[in-house]
């Protein structure tokens, strides 16, 4: 966790290095997150933004805290060779089950170890990487970064999201918290089934860990900038539809983009 932020005391389901893992959360992050229309929204727009941000060309794939496996069997479709790294037993059983009958099934080999567990199960190097929503939940997330960093090939692509510091002070304030926004205390604490990261990152903390790393960042975008801050429910298709084209419209688009509940990054490596 960043210096500069403010750091709570580390919860009993967090790990000594303060990182949060999610053992027997498989059946509520498929509930929860990826069916509701968030979580749609969210894999949708991933998967239009990808193939803009990213030279995609068949070439190996580390999947980095893959949980579900919808990233990795995105990629096996087309017809990368994936490798799921992924730290939570239950989360690569799902993803086993969910992906067994599929024609692309080869092509995802399933491993069972945290990020900082690759460079030795996974070494690589690799032209390509994922990682998703995993920083957040790690307590030195610019460690980890370099981990990253490490495990990419020189010219090699990593496709980084994290969850957005500054969205969650906005959505904080909307909601009445207003104290608690004002004084950045917006970490979780790995308590119980609440999803609160532990290390939410600005864009700032990407840019400096990213250049600790030896990264250059080379494409950025917003995910859910829009719907996250909606009064009222989404009424139907055609206000879905027309949801959809201001989230593509201005994914990409300054200032917006910078209130994207995740931030989406292509780091590359000289």
């Amino acid at each position: 966790m960043t210096s500069t932020h403010y750091a709570p005391e580390k919860a009993a389901e967090l790990t000594p290095e303060g990182d949060r893992y999610f053992d027997g959360m498989a059946d509520k992050f498929a509930r929860s997150l990826y069916s509701a229309p968030r979580g749609a929204l969210r894999l949708a727009l991933l998967e239009t933004l990808m193939p803009e941000m990213l030279p995609l060309d068949g070439q190996p794939a580390l999947d980095v805290g893959g949980g579900l496996g919808q990233q990795a069997a995105w990629l096996a479709r087309r017809g990368h060779a994936v490798t799921l790294a992924e730290p939570s037993a239950d989360m690569l059983a799902y993803a086993r089950r969910a992906f067994a009958d599929a024609p692309f099934a080869e092509r995802i080999d399933y491993l069972q170890a945290p990020l900082q567990a690759l460079e030795a199960r996974a070494p690589g190097p690799w032209p390509l990487m994922v990682c998703h929503a995993v920083l957040e939940w790690l307590g030195n997330p610019g460690a980890a970064l370099a981990v990253l960093g490490r495990l990419l090939a020189p010219g090699g692509r990593l496709s980084l999201m994290v969850f957005n510091r500054d969205a969650l002070r906005f959505a904080n304030v909307i909601k009445g918290n207003r104290q608690k926004a004002l004084d950045d205390r917006l970490e979780g604490w790995g308590r119980g089934k609440r999803l609160t990261p532990v290390s939410p990152l600005t864009h700032a903390d990407v840019e400096r860990f990213a250049a600790a790393a030896g990264l250059e960042i080379e494409a950025t975008a917003g995910i859910r900038i829009f719907q996250d801050y909606l009064r009222d429910p989404v009424a139907d298709d055609a206000d879905r539809a027309t949801l959809w084209a201001l989230e593509r419209a201005y994914c990409r688009v300054e200032p917006h983009w910078r209130l994207g509940r995740y931030l989406l990054y292509t780091l590359r490596k000289p």
